[in-house]
C-alpha cells in the first residue's frame, strides 16, 4: 500500500491527483489499482480531465442538489460535506497494466474536497 497526501486549498474544490497516483505506483506490478481515501467530507472520483470546465460543473451541481445552507441537524456546519462524499464515493479501482493505471483518454483521477482546506490522505493498493 502506498500513501500520498494531498493539500486542498478551498472549502470546495476538486483536485486531479492523477500523477500524484501514477508516480506512487511507478515501476510496480499489479492487475488492479485501487484508490482510496480515509475521510467522510471527501470523496474520489473518476472523470474529464481535459477540460476543467466538466469539474466545476459537477462541483456546482452538487452545491445545487446539497446545498450547505440547508438547516441539517448536524452541529459541526458540514453535513452538505458529508452528504457529497456519500454521494460521490470514498475509493475508486482502475484496472492496471504494464505498470500503469488504464485510464481513458480523457479520464483522471479526482480528489473531491467538500470541507477544506485540508491535507487529506490517499491510500494506493495494487492487487495482483
Amino acid at each position: 500500500m502506498f500513501e500520498i497526501r494531498v493539500k486542498t486549498s478551498q472549502r470546495v474544490e476538486s483536485r486531479d491527483i492523477t500523477d500524484e497516483v501514477l508516480n506512487a505506483v511507478q515501476g510496480k506490478t499489479g492487475r488492479i489499482l485501487h484508490v482510496y481515501t480515509p475521510h467522510t467530507t471527501c470523496g474520489i472520483v473518476i472523470n474529464e480531465n481535459a477540460d476543467p470546465h466538466v469539474m466545476q460543473d459537477v462541483m456546482e451541481a452538487l452545491d445545487r442538489m446539497v446545498p450547505r445552507s440547508y438547516p441539517y441537524k448536524h452541529g459541526e456546519g458540514n453535513a452538505d460535506a458529508h452528504i457529497k462524499s456519500i454521494l460521490t464515493g470514498c475509493s475508486v479501482t482502475v484496472p492496471f497494466s504494464k505498470e500503469t493505471a488504464v485510464l481513458g483518454t480523457w479520464q483522471g483521477v479526482f480528489l473531491m474536497e467538500f470541507d477544506g482546506p485540508r491535507v487529506r490522505k490517499v491510500l494506493i493498493t495494487l492487487v495482483e
